[in-house]
């Protein structure tokens, strides 16, 4: 797949999306999959001068899709890591900036030693902290080989393009940011990864990716009271255990069995992260994203390294109850007679010529519900939001996915949506909670709204 393909894949993925990908609670926010201010994702490649290494900056375009990048920097229908998207937040609106080497607007002034304190620390070259919807609290593990094939990419490798930082929309005093020195001092562990001993390579890669370049704890750790993330490694138990972000909710990555990984062997795993589909859930959201330009674009060796470190991640963050087993039999009972049921007569119509009377659906091409941690979840908002706004293509080796997910806000109304989600999360001995009408009219308030 070209650079310039993978750029078309991120501008068509953003456009797709119903929400922008916004700050999580304030200040501390990472958006989503995966955000990104000093790293980027394939993109149109200048031609390297002869003072530079080119095979570094060939390794630092690898390690630039590693962060997916470019899904922050390059704004819709915007030219390469441009900036100019616009991030929400509580306090008002952020737009990512333009990290492309112009001298006068971009980064093209940085030194080494500049790139990767703001890359690790979160400070720019000027001075000024940035908020960290740039996760350089999980880049500050980004070890110095790592760095400098990073920078030599986007100063040699990136077409440079003028185009001036456009100032927030956060108004005073609330846009100081001195208060993130602050922050930085209680919540900043500053230091690059190191090998954990009595642990092999592969594990020992993985668990760089994902706690550095894939900073996937921005998304799937909670915060805390200060908006930072509640654990950065695996000695925390709450590390990857799912957060609310943005509208959806990024699942748990630990050996949960109900909601997390804990039945997906390695393999599966893989199998997500290169296609973005396997036979336990499908991407959406943020992570489609994600699947489209950064993980599908990995080598074996590194997806593997990754499913091996989170396949050993101890089950945290489950409700206690009992582990899933599946059984059909009461919900294809109510499907055979749905005109008794209100979630049955909706899902009848709508969702089972592609999901299946059996719940299984046609995975991977059609994503299952039956026992998909997505729907076992406490939280319902990815549901929600996947039912009203559908998600963007998925587009592996440059050929979308054949079977979307549609939008369904213009069609259904919060109730009916409300009884066919209560219905999905209690069929097929899924046994979760049930969602209420006020919780699709919120949710759908919201997304509207951002996507105005």
């Amino acid at each position: 797949m070209t650079m310039l393909n993978a750029l078309e894949q991120a501008r068509a993925a953003h456009a797709a999306r119903p929400t922008v990908r916004g700050l999580a609670r304030g200040f501390a926010a990472a958006a989503f999959a995966a955000v990104s201010a000093l790293c980027a994702s394939a993109a149109v490649a200048a031609p390297a001068p002869a003072s530079a290494d080119a095979a570094l900056v060939q390794r630092g375009a690898y390690l630039a899709q590693l962060g997916d990048c470019a899904a922050c920097h390059t704004a819709p229908h915007g030219k390469p890591f441009a900036g100019g998207l616009p991030m929400n937040s509580p306090l008002g609106t952020i737009y990512t900036t333009n990290i492309t080497p112009d001298p006068d607007t971009g980064i093209g002034h940085y030194s080494e030693e500049d790139f990767a304190r703001a890359l690790r620390e979160g400070v720019a070259r000027d001075g000024h902290n940035l908020y960290p919807a740039m996760p350089y609290p999980s880049y500050t593990k980004v070890n110095d080989d790592d760095v400098k094939a990073l920078y030599a990419y986007f100063l040699h490798g990136v077409e440079p393009v003028q185009q001036a930082n456009r100032d927030t929309d956060i108004r005073w005093p609330l846009n100081m940011r001195w208060p993130l020195k602050i922050w930085n001092a209680v919540f900043l562990d500053k230091g690059v990864y190191r090998d954990k001993p009595g642990k092999d390579v592969a594990w020992n890669r993985g668990a760089y990716l994902v706690q550095g370049l894939g900073h996937c704890g921005s998304c799937h750790t909670p915060r805390g009271v200060g908006f930072n993330e509640q654990a950065l490694d695996e000695s925390g138990s709450a590390f990857l255990t799912g957060a609310s972000l943005d509208g959806w909710f990024a699942t748990n990555l630990t050996g949960e069995h109900n909601t997390g990984l804990g039945r997906w062997s390695e393999a599966e795993l893989a199998q997500f992260l290169k296609t973005g589909a396997n036979a336990h859930a499908s991407a959406f959201g943020s992570m489609t994203s994600v699947i489209n330009n950064s993980t599908q674009a990995m080598t074996d060796s590194d997806v593997n390294a990754i499913a091996a470190y989170l396949k050993s991640l101890p089950a945290a963050g489950g409700d206690g109850g009992p582990a899933y087993a599946y059984d059909p039999q009461a919900t294809k009972a109510s499907l055979a007679r749905p005109a008794n049921d209100a979630g049955a007569r909706v899902y009848a119509a709508y969702c089972m010529h592609c999901h299946g009377v059996d719940g299984r659906g046609f995975a991977p091409m059609l994503a299952p519900l039956a026992g998909n941690p997505n729907v076992l979840g406490k939280d319902p908002v990815s549901l929600i939001n996947v039912t009203l706004n559908g998600t963007g293509d998925l587009v592996i080796g440059g050929i979308p996915a054949p079977y979307p997910m549609p939008a369904y806000a213009g069609t259904l109304d919060d109730r009916q949506i409300a009884d066919v989600l209560t219905f999905i999360r209690a069929g097929w001995n899924n046994r979760a909670d049930a969602v209420n009408a006020a919780q699709v009219a919120k949710l759908r308030s919201a997304t509207q709204s951002a996507a105005r």
